[in-house]
């Protein structure tokens, strides 16, 4: 039995704002600041990089360039997920 193609999410994922401390997405009409201190994979990366990002099963994003994945539990709680190793 073959399972059928998922569908295209109707969500759309925006990054707003990119500036020398983090950038913003929004996200289901909610913004998030991401700052590249508690997520250092953007920190040196071109602007488009950071823009292709792609939503999936609306909560978890994805950036291709970067093969970066998180869940929008983790940006929306960053200090419940620590992510940078100590």
């Amino acid at each position: 039995m073959k399972s059928l193609k998922s569908g295209k999410s109707t969500s759309k994922v925006e990054v707003t704002n990119i500036s020398e401390h983090g950038f913003w997405i929004l996200l289901a009409g909610k913004e998030y600041f991401l700052p590249f201190e508690k997520f250092p994979w953007f920190k040196d990366v071109k602007i488009s990089s950071i823009t292709n990002v792609k939503l999936f099963h609306n909560h978890y994003l994805y950036w291709p360039d970067l093969d970066v994945d998180l869940s929008t539990e983790i940006i929306a709680n960053p200090k419940k997920y620590p992510l940078l190793y100590k």
